[in-house]
């Protein structure tokens, strides 16, 4: 199986490295992104957009010549959707982690600040505290050392579904801030966050308590969690 790992914002393939061993330990070819951007402080972020990063991806998955699964983390979980969206005939699972599906016409983010037409990691006060749990101080200082300006589009451009095919692929997600009872009771009251997962017609709910960055939290835990999501 070719599993394909998106990052969220601020982070590229490198995010992957502590999941990558797990998944290759069981036979899996782990394919970690570095999305458009995102490469380096440097890179020119100008004119890139989320349809930018959701064309990186499903060009990994037409260059594929094995079964797919797309795994995507914080808003890499929307990219990986509009990727399934654009191929549903070529994936067999998306993993959502401490992420889900964004609907049609939504943004990722588009509150969070912009500047110089970017957006840097914000101050850490800027998150939740259930966003921190367990990104100790030391955690904090690696994060914010290899942190990349996110191109402020792909936080605020809409989302662009076409193709209902996307809600016959199988989904796990992989909740990390809020219990797997939350995010099933916003499910069973219709909360338009969840309006898109509710269309799924096989969806997993899984818990792995800690932050929204599991990668530097627990990463031995994620991997096992991927493992038995493609399993």
């Amino acid at each position: 199986m070719d599993v394909i790992l998106i990052p969220g914002f601020w982070l590229n393939a490198g995010l992957w490295d502590g999941i990558v061993p797990a998944l290759e330990a069981v036979g899996h070819r782990a394919r970690a992104m570095t999305l458009p951007g995102l490469a380096s402080v440097d890179d020119d972020r100008s004119g890139i957009g989320l349809a930018d990063h959701v064309a990186a991806v499903v060009e990994v998955i037409d260059a594929s010549d094995a079964p797919v699964v797309l795994v995507g983390h914080s808003g890499g979980g929307a990219i990986a959707h509009a990727s399934v969206d654009a191929r549903p005939d070529r994936v067999a699972r998306v993993v959502y982690v401490d992420a889900g599906p964004l609907g049609d016409g939504d943004a990722i983010n588009d509150g969070l600040p912009v500047v110089d037409g970017e957006i840097p990691l914000p101050d850490w006060s800027v998150f939740g505290e259930a966003d921190l749990v367990d990104l100790d101080d030391g955690l904090r200082e690696r994060f914010r050392a290899i942190a990349i300006p996110e191109p402020a589009a792909v936080a605020s451009d809409s989302q662009v579904l076409r193709d209902p095919r996307r809600y016959d692929v199988p989904v796990t997600v992989i909740t990390c801030q809020f219990p797997s009872e939350l995010v099933r009771e916003m499910l069973a009251k219709g909360h338009p966050y969840f309006a898109e997962l509710a269309s799924i017609r096989d969806a997993t709910i899984v818990d792995l308590p800690t932050g929204h960055w599991p990668q530097f939290t627990k990463p031995a835990e994620l991997g096992a969690a991927i493992v038995e999501a493609i399993a």
